[in-house]
């Protein structure tokens, strides 16, 4: 099969890979019908993370099932299936409590962006669609496998309530979704924090009711005088760098929460400023397979159209382009059609 791999920043390459196979009774191994570049390979292609060596890439697919192991009993071959990041058993204490992205036998996905794929616990990870779903649907159940449901875990974490406020940091495509997830949720007020024109209109598509495209202390500025001097009941924080973390800690109200979905690079957090602020703080990788169900349903009743943040559709022999169109900024995410 073919799939990319990242030789060293700024060098993926689209070559030659060993197909899958079951290796362990609760594997299975899908064809790929879509799949994408998200905002944290960009770490290791921005030069943030060490690529030691090169390596497979990419977390996020939607596919049909070839074949599966022998406990693999909830889906079987030819089946449209959409999975997680973070693989699960749904089994274990952690997955039944409703963290399966923090399941005792966790793998997470790192070769997605290929013809196929293998899936490790399959069983507990894998959801199947009733039937093969139209072509326009599969953006969105693309969506689901990890920006929607990172944003909607974000919101979550965040507490959103019907009638709240709630400030967005971030305008990739996890904030855009969190745009949505807070909408769902039912915040009346939905800030978004945006300096680019098209994710802005974006976000408003989306639900949101205000922009700020300050950052740093003027942003903080400009929350506080949407929110009465006090600060936003909710905040996401969808970047994961010391300036978005500080920017969502400062946007929240004296009793108010961060959910904070962004992978955090050099993120450090003062123990006192926490302590005084008397905001809450929830985050981590979000447990994907939890929200897989409902969040199917709303994609595929048409109430949700997460898909949308797709704004790049390239073969994925492309995949190269993909991840500098999104570098370059000059794509929201680009989705990879083997």
């Amino acid at each position: 099969m073919r799939g990319a791999v990242i030789h060293a920043p700024g060098d993926v390459r689209f070559e030659t890979l060993d197909d899958p196979k079951i290796l362990h009774p609760t594997d299975a191994v899908i064809r790929t019908v879509a799949t994408c570049v998200c905002g944290s390979d960009l770490w290791p292609y921005r030069g943030a993370e060490p690529v030691d060596e090169p390596h497979p890439m990419g977390h996020e697919y939607v596919g049909i099932v070839e074949e599966v192991g022998s406990e693999v009993a909830n889906v079987k071959p030819g089946q449209f299936v959409v999975g997680s990041f973070a693989t699960s058993d749904n089994t274990c204490v952690n997955c039944r409590n409703g963290w399966q992205s923090s399941c005792l036998h966790r793998e997470f996905m790192s070769t997605c962006q290929a013809d196929y794929v293998r899936i490790p616990n399959a069983h507990g990870t894998l959801v199947a669609t009733d039937e093969h779903p139209d072509g326009e649907m599969v953006p969105g159940l693309l969506a689901v496998s990890d920006v929607m449901g990172t944003g909607w875990y974000a919101a979550l974490a965040a507490e959103v309530q019907p009638g709240s406020t709630a400030v967005v940091v971030g305008d990739g495509a996890v904030g855009l979704c969190g745009v949505i997830a807070a909408k769902e949720l039912g915040a009346e007020r939905i800030i978004a924090m945006s300096r680019h024109e098209s994710r802005q209109k974006l976000a408003l598509e989306f639900g949101a009711t205000d922009i700020v495209s300050e950052r740093g202390e003027e942003g903080i500025v400009r929350v506080k005088e949407l929110t009465n001097g006090i600060g936003a009941d909710s905040v996401l924080e969808c970047v994961g760098t010391p300036e978005s973390m500080r920017q969502a800690l400062y946007s929240a109200r004296p009793g108010g929460n961060v959910g904070f979905v962004g992978v955090p690079h050099d993120v450090a957090i003062d123990g006192q400023e926490l302590f005084f602020s008397q905001v809450g703080l929830r985050g981590g990788p979000a447990p994907v397979r939890r929200y897989l169900p409902d969040l199917i349903d709303r994609v595929l009743s048409g109430r949700i159209n997460p898909g949308k943040v797709f704004d790049l559709t390239l073969p994925l022999d492309q995949v190269a382009e993909g991840y500098k169109a999104m570098d370059e900024r000059r794509a929201i995410k680009a989705l990879l059609k083997p």
